[in-house]
């Protein structure tokens, strides 16, 4: 079985369709190794950390695979939702690169050494 971290930067906030379709094709891939039966997580990255609120909304093009996927949401970046202003709407705060002066965001070391591939959108 393989493990997928997909990680997800693009910003709602620009609200371009090229953020937006990063945004759909991350969940899309999310989607696709959940239904393959294979481990996958998501996280919320940087400016990113702002779709899931916006994801709650039922008429955001998202909400649907947002629902699909919801269970495997690792969380948000605490560090980047505090400077991002972002409400993680409920998700897991994660801290586990401990830098300095911050929250905390994810740490991509530890996600490879647990033997994730990367994937960003």
């Amino acid at each position: 079985m393989s493990k997928t971290a997909i990680i997800i930067l693009s910003d709602p906030k620009i609200g371009t369709d090229e953020a937006t379709g990063r945004l759909l094709n991350g969940l899309a891939a999310a989607y696709d190794f959940k239904t393959a039966g294979e481990d996958v997580k998501i996280l919320f990255h940087g400016t990113a950390t702002r779709w899931p609120e916006q994801l709650q909304n039922e008429a955001h093009p998202g909400h649907k695979i947002y629902k699909l996927i919801e269970d495997k949401i690792e969380g948000v970046s605490a560090a980047c939702s505090e400077v991002w202003g972002a409400n993680p709407s409920g998700l897991d705060l994660i801290t586990g690169n401990n830098i300095p002066g911050t929250a905390g965001l994810p740490s991509m070391v530890k996600l490879q050494k647990e033997g994730y591939s990367i994937l960003i959108f």
